[in-house]
């Protein structure tokens, strides 16, 4: 396993200097479903270069990517890849955006691996030992009350949904110091996890945008559950992650 790992920050590393390159020298942008879920061909080719990396090691293994989708082999080994959380950030020169691969054993998050090329900050976690920020340990913040916390969170890109998180955006922030909204749930989580933050909640993201930043902030000591407070499965449709201490309160103004 360590040497899996050692593979995936090889490949983060790699892929990172290549995002750095092309930031705002983006040939061309397209649309997923609906008007404003980006792709540019960034994403396609950092992809593309980080599955030819595990493949050539790992042939066997399974890999669910954002632009490629899954790749079902040995369902024992999956790697989980966002070849650029925060797309949209991206394509507008914003420097709020990363990597992330995420990589489990048996359904068990093993490790995670999050790079934000623009800041040269890498977060990374391997089960049972403890989350880091470029080598160094983290961990979450020891706010204990919701109106003393600085939150984040997301919207989805069907901006008309019936339930579309604007409800509670505009409840939590009356009720706390704020609530931000960077359009990165990878690198979210991973602010909570180093106590930037207290704590964040979005719905309808997909398991490659969490797996990594799960992983990270429970090794910093964080919690993470869906809505109701159940235990978080990365194919759930709703997140709500925290310092821990926060967490009851902010579910209790969940829609």
């Amino acid at each position: 396993m360590d040497n899996i790992f050692k593979l995936g920050k090889k490949i983060i590393e790699e892929a990172s200097i290549f995002v750095l390159k092309n930031y705002n020298k983006i040939r061309k942008i397209s649309y997923k479903k609906g008007a404003f879920n980006l792709v540019t061909n960034v994403d396609q080719e950092v992809e593309d270069f980080i599955i030819k990396k595990i493949t050539s090691k790992y042939p066997n293994h399974s890999i669910i990517a954002e632009e490629t989708g899954s790749h079902k082999k040995d369902p024992k080994y999956k790697w989980f890849i966002d070849p650029i959380d925060g797309t949209t950030n991206f394509a507008h020169g914003y420097p709020f955006f990363c990597i992330s691969i995420g990589f489990s054993v048996n359904d068990e998050l093993t490790f995670g691996l999050i790079k934000n090329p623009v800041t040269n900050e890498l977060y990374s976690a391997f089960i049972k030992r403890g989350a880091q920020l470029n080598g160094k340990q983290i961990s979450v913040s020891k706010t204990k009350k919701l109106h003393d916390s600085l939150l984040v969170t997301g919207f989805p890109y069907d901006k008309k949904a019936k339930i579309s998180n604007f409800n509670n955006f505009k409840n939590i922030t009356l009720i706390s110091h704020g609530v931000r909204r960077d359009g990165a749930a990878a690198l979210d989580l991973c602010y909570v996890a180093s106590g930037r933050v207290d704590g964040f909640w979005e719905m309808k993201l997909s398991p490659w945008d969490v797996a990594a930043g799960v992983l990270i902030l429970q090794e910093a000591g964080g919690k993470v559950t869906d809505y109701n407070g159940n235990k978080f499965d990365i194919f759930s449709n709703k997140i709500a992650a925290t310092n821990g201490f926060i967490h009851k309160e902010l579910l209790k103004h969940l829609e």
